[in-house]
Parts: structure tokens; sequence; C-alpha cells
């Protein structure tokens, strides 16, 4: 069983709800659906804040939890990924398959003119790569800001509170390797 079909069950079997489990453990709605997805795993503190919630223990959560060892995900360009939808004329589309079983997450991120990523701040010990194919970004993490072009590229602690804006005259458009895999 996946850990994402886990939760599910345990969940329902507590006639709970994605809202009241996010206000009863303190992790987000989108983070919670995520898991249950299997898109991501979450990280051994939300994990612990999700068994409380739910009245199990982890050793319990985790039982009968299976890993895949599977090490070659191949997508061919044609098939869809997992994406999501910004209201700040924003896209990010995971680039592999099965995250919760990777050791680094792929992504494409796309920012309309105008537009801009949500603002993030990543759990401590996530660490983020981003390199620009096209277009102009400001980056801002934590207190400082940094201008991308073209090819450029930015490594950074993902713990820090950032957000990527496009004040450019096009769309851009980046890849971004997040590690652990986290969303």
């Amino acid at each position: 069983m996946k850990i994402g079909r886990k939760l599910k069950i345990l969940r329902k079997d507590r006639d709970m709800t994605l809202k009241e489990l996010s206000k009863e453990s303190g992790v987000a709605i989108a983070t919670l659906s995520r898991i249950e997805h299997n898109i991501m795993t979450g990280t051994l503190a939300s994990h612990m804040s999700i068994c409380k919630a739910l009245g199990v223990s982890l050793a319990d959560f985790y039982k009968e939890i299976e890993s895949d060892s599977k090490t070659i995900s191949f997508i061919k360009g044609k098939e869809k990924h997992e994406s999501f939808v910004y209201p700040k004329k924003s896209t990010t589309e995971i680039l592999t398959t099965k995250v919760m079983t990777k050791k680094m997450m792929p992504l494409l991120i796309r920012v309309k003119k105008g537009g801009q990523t949500h603002k993030e701040e990543n759990s401590p010990s996530t660490e983020k790569f981003i390199y620009l194919l096209e277009g102009s970004l400001s980056a801002e993490i934590g207190k400082e800001q940094h201008k991308l072009g073209t090819g450029d590229s930015l490594y950074f602690d993902a713990s820090l509170p950032h957000v990527l804006k496009n004040s450019g005259k096009s769309e851009a458009i980046a890849v971004c390797v997040m590690t652990p895999p986290a969303y």
C-alpha cells in the first residue's frame, strides 16, 4: 500500500475531511491532498502531526507501506505531466512520476508576463536549483532579490521565504529541481 492510500483510508475511517485534518494537524490542505494522491510524501514532521491528529502511532501509519524500488522513470514528451495552475499567472509541472519515491523533484515553472509563483517557505534542509530557459525573472529569497535572464541559474536554501516574479515582456520558463521532494 502507498502512503497516500494509507492516509486516505485512516482519514475516511475517522470521517474527517481534508479541511478538518488540516486544522487538527496544522498541515496545509494542499499538502495533505498531494500526499493522498501520491504526488509527494511529506516530511517526518508532517507525518507526526498527521498521526497525532488521526490518533495513530507513527509505527502504525508506516505499517504495510511499500516502497517502489524502480530506479528509472521515463516520460515521453507527449505524455501529460501533473501540473498545478496558480491564480497569479503561473504553472508548475512535475517532470517525473512517483515523486514520493525520488530524492529530488524536477519541475518546469512557467510564469506569464506580470505573474508570479506562490510564496513558499519549505521545511529546513530543502534546497532548490533554478535554471531559466526563457524570459526573465526576479527571485525574492529572504531579504535578497536576484534578477535572472535566459541561461542564468540560482541555487538556494528553500527554507527561506521565496517567490519568483515576471516583470519581463514575455512568459518566463524555468527548470527547477528541489531536494528532497516536498511541495
